[in-house]
């Protein structure tokens, strides 16, 4: 069995519960859903673009200090409050990946963690 490693990455918050950011193992990271939280203030913004800006700015830290990048993601997961923002975010989502796009599923759920309208994890390849 591979060992497993804790990923903890000054430019994006720190888990707020009982969670790893990340964790590396077997030449992969996993991370943890990625909350919209300006690291520097601990504020997140209200519009749902700038949401998914945010997330995916802490998601390339965690990446980075893990050891990887948004370059090596080959899977995401996104977590929408609302089904109808899919659009907006999927705008800023493209602006931050390149082609080949990573595999992606995109749901809607009743809530999220403090009242966050999106989060985004990924599953990336080592460098």
């Amino acid at each position: 069995m591979s060992e497993l490693w804790e990923v903890n990455a000054s430019g994006a918050p720190a888990a707020v519960g009982a969670y790893s950011q990340a964790i590396k193992t077997g030449g992969l990271v996993f991370t943890s859903g990625c909350l919209p939280i300006n690291p520097a203030d601990k504020t997140m913004p209200e519009d749902v673009k700038e949401q998914a800006k945010t997330s995916l700015t802490n998601l390339k830290a965690i990446l980075e200090a893990a050891g990887s990048g948004l370059d090596r993601v080959a899977k995401t997961t996104v977590f929408l409050s609302d089904i109808k923002d899919f659009q907006a975010v999927n705008e800023v989502y493209a602006a931050f990946f390149g082609k080949p796009y990573p595999a992606r599923s995109c749901f809607a759920v009743a809530a999220l963690p403090l009242g966050a309208k999106l989060e985004i994890e990924a599953v990336a390849a080592l460098k």
